[in-house]
C-alpha cells in the first residue's frame, strides 16, 4: 500500500496493527513541534488514552469530573487548533453540571445521538469534544471525531461539526472495526483503536512519512486473516 492510499481502505489487520504500535511515536513526532505547543501534546494525550479511561471505569458509575473535562478540552486543543475561548468557557460549567451531564450521557448509550445530544448541552461542547468525552468512557462504542480521522473516510470531506455527520463517520468507523474483528485472531479492535490508527497515519505521513515505509511493504496483494485461536471460555 502506497503513502498516497488511504489506510481505511486497507483490509490486512497487520498494517492496522503495525500503524497502532507506532501510535506513541507519531504522538511524539507531533508533540515535538516548533511552537508555542512544543512538548505539550505527548504528555496530555498519556493522560487522556490511558490514566482518564481508567479513572472513568472505576467509578460506580461513568462520568467526567469538571477538572477532567477542563484538561480533555485542553488534550482536544492541543492535539489540534488553539483556541483559548473554548478552554475558557468549558471552565464556567460547574462541578454539579459536568457530573450530571456527563453521567446522564453514558447512561444514555448504546444511544450515540442522544449521548451526544445531552454533552453538547454544556458550554462549549459541541459534538468533537462529546465524541472524545465518549471514546474516553467507553470506547468500544465510539471514536472521537479527530479531523485526520474523519477526513480519512472516503465522502466525508468537508467536514461538518454535527450530530449528523458524526454518525456517518462513527458507522464507517464501526463497520470497519467490524471486518478487523472478523480478520484478525486478536479481535481486540474498537471504533476508539481504529481512529487512532487513522490519526497516526495521517500525521505521520505529513511529519516523516519514512515511518510508515515498513507498514506499506507488510501489506500483500490478498490479505490473509491470522488463523483464530481458540477462546478459552
Amino acid at each position: 500500500m502506497s503513502l498516497n492510499k488511504r489506510l481505511f481502505a486497507c483490509e490486512d489487520p497487520s498494517v492496522w496493527r503495525d500503524i497502532f504500535e507506532k501510535y506513541w511515536q507519531v504522538v511524539k513526532l507531533k508533540s515535538d513541534g516548533k511552537g508555542k505547543k512544543h512538548g505539550r501534546l505527548l504528555p496530555l494525550d498519556k493522560w487522556y488514552q490511558e490514566e482518564l479511561p481508567a479513572a472513568i471505569a472505576g467509578r460506580s458509575e461513568r462520568y467526567l469530573t469538571h477538572s477532567e473535562l477542563a484538561k480533555l478540552m485542553e488534550w482536544k486543543l492541543t492535539r489540534g487548533k488553539f483556541r483559548p475561548r473554548l478552554q475558557q468557557l468549558v471552565e464556567t460549567n460547574s462541578s454539579e453540571t459536568v457530573e450530571r451531564c456527563t453521567k446522564k450521557a453514558f447512561s444514555l448509550l448504546p444511544d450515540i445521538t442522544a449521548a451526544i445530544t445531552e454533552l453538547s448541552s454544556l458550554k462549549a461542547l459541541g459534538p468533537a469534544t462529546a465524541s472524545a468525552v465518549l471514546a474516553a468512557g467507553a470506547p468500544e462504542q465510539a471514536a472521537f471525531m479527530a479531523d485526520e480521522a474523519v477526513e480519512s473516510i472516503p465522502n466525508l470531506k468537508p467536514i461538518q461539526y454535527t450530530v449528523k455527520h458524526y454518525s456517518l463517520y462513527l458507522q464507517s468507523v464501526k463497520e470497519r472495526t467490524q471486518a478487523l474483528n472478523q480478520a484478525d485472531a486478536d479481535q481486540d479492535w474498537t471504533p476508539h483503536k481504529v481512529e487512532l490508527c487513522l490519526w497516526a497515519w495521517d500525521v505521520a505521513s505529513q511529519l516523516q512519512p519514512s515511518l510508515l515505509q515498513n507498514s506499506c511493504d507488510e501489506e500483500t496483494e490478498t490479505a490473509k486473516p491470522r488463523a483464530k485461536r481458540q477462546k478459552i471460555k
